[in-house]
């Protein structure tokens, strides 16, 4: 699974990866570095609406039929091999898909009653971007709507392997376009984009596990222990 991650690249950084981009003020004046990213915590999303748009998701898919939103703290992953068996997920990823950018996500290796925490992120330092879904849930009573969003989640490469059996599903920048089109797209071509990223391009390192703490979110959490 993926259940904490980085992300720290401005809106502005993203928008260079996406030229069509639609970066709203709110969302620009809104955002601020995050190093410990928690569920149910909102996260910088792009959705594949006619203009791929940059807001802020809740983290945690809530399905527009939900009677209970309390649902999406179950749901912060979608599992890439069974997308179109849920139906949770299989409308998402049919007609709403993002991108989650991010800088490094987390991983604990366990051993025994240990659990170890790494850092995963690219070599290069730069931002890669985790496939996701979203959906929007409105509550009637209260007036409120949320959209809300999931990170599709694989097998891991070689690299992750070696620290957890799963990982997020890492884009490549030749699937962006597919990912993030408002189009119809047959399920066999989206789910060409769900594979391994090469672990060539990617490094982890022990961090400290100040990251265990949600309500810790700090430059520290990501800092390599030795």
């Amino acid at each position: 699974m993926c259940g904490r991650f980085i992300q720290v690249s401005n809106p502005d950084k993203i928008k260079v990866q996406i030229s069509d981009l639609e970066v709203p003020n709110e969302v620009r004046e809104g955002f601020r570095p995050r190093y410990n990213i928690a569920p149910t915590q909102n996260i910088l999303t792009v959705l594949n609406t006619e203009v791929p748009q940059m807001v802020f998701t809740r983290w945690g898919l809530i399905p527009s039929w939900a009677k209970d939103p309390s649902i999406g703290q179950r749901m912060i992953n979608a599992r890439g091999e069974t997308l179109l068996e849920k139906s949770s997920f299989r409308k998402p990823f049919r007609r709403q898909r993002c991108i989650i950018f991010s800088d490094g996500f987390y991983e604990w290796r366990s051993s025994g009653r240990s659990r170890t925490p790494f850092v995963i992120r690219m070599k290069d330092g730069e931002p890669f971007a985790m496939a996701g879904l979203w959906d929007r849930w409105a509550d009637p009573e209260a007036g409120m709507t949320l959209t809300t969003s999931t990170i599709i989640t694989m097998s891991p490469n070689d690299l992750v392997a070696t620290i957890h059996n799963r990982m997020p599903v890492i884009l490549e920048k030749r699937d962006y376009g597919t990912w993030l089109s408002s189009r119809e797209i047959s399920d066999d071509v989206l789910m060409s984009c769900i594979r391994p990223y090469p672990s060539e391009g990617m490094e982890a390192y022990e961090v400290s596990r100040l990251v265990n703490n949600p309500a810790y979110d700090s430059r520290d959490c990501a800092s390599p222990l030795w």
